[in-house]
């Protein structure tokens, strides 16, 4: 049988270059913009990603490093300091890349007991994990394009 592996790492360096488009555009300035006065910021969400990927590391065996700050929690206005977040988001992306490289290829098919979806084999895990950085990127790129 073949290995699967080059498919994640094509996956997951696809995810971090599509998202890359619009997380390349957040400045200091601009993370406090939102699309209307009912969304979360783009520091916010920006943030978000971040912490989330580090969060879900929790379900394949890494302990969270980080403290959560934005899942389920409504955006109050405070302001995300950018170096922080773009450091939180290497480290997430660097968690799914070391779990890509070691995560012997059988347990990707193992279910997990998750708060959100219920049982879900780790491959479903790691797929939504890439749809919601980019979900929460076409949410920051529209911000910066129709927002203010």
């Amino acid at each position: 049988m073949n290995s699967f592996r080059p498919l994640l790492h094509d996956m997951l360096e696809q995810n971090k270059l599509t998202c890359s488009f619009a997380f390349e555009k957040i400045t200091q300035e601009n993370s406090s913009w939102r699309l209307n006065p009912k969304t979360a910021s783009v520091g916010f969400i920006f943030r978000h990603v971040g912490e989330t990927m580090i969060l879900f590391g929790y379900f394949f065996g890494y302990p969270p490093t980080t403290t959560n700050t934005t899942m389920g929690r409504e955006d109050k206005g405070e302001h995300y300091n950018l170096f922080e977040s773009k450091a939180l988001l290497e480290k997430g992306y660097n968690l799914f890349e070391n779990l890509v490289n070691t995560l012997p290829e059988e347990e990707w098919s193992e279910m997990i007991e998750t708060p959100f979806f219920g049982q879900v084999s780790k491959m479903r895990l790691f797929s939504h994990v890439l749809f919601h950085n980019a979900h929460h990127a076409g949410q920051i790129s529209l911000t910066l394009t129709r927002g203010a």
